[in-house]
């Protein structure tokens, strides 16, 4: 990858965060939150909305304790 590739943000079944190249087919269990951009673009963006690094099955798990 060049550093004009535009990358996308995905989110996985726990509400974590990655990027991955625009135009590519996901990989299973990724979806797009609709934000595409640069790579350091897209990396400030999940730094933003990213606010709870634990995965949402622990985050549900704690909150029933």
């Amino acid at each position: 990858m060049n550093a004009d590739t535009d990358y996308q943000v995905v989110m996985n079944h726990e509400e974590q965060y990655s990027i991955w190249p625009a135009g590519r087919d996901l990989p299973a269990g990724w979806t797009a939150t609709g934000f595409t951009g640069g790579k350091q673009a897209c990396l400030d963006h999940i730094n933003e909305v990213w606010v709870d690094m634990r995965p949402l099955s622990l985050r549900k798990a704690m909150g029933e304790a």
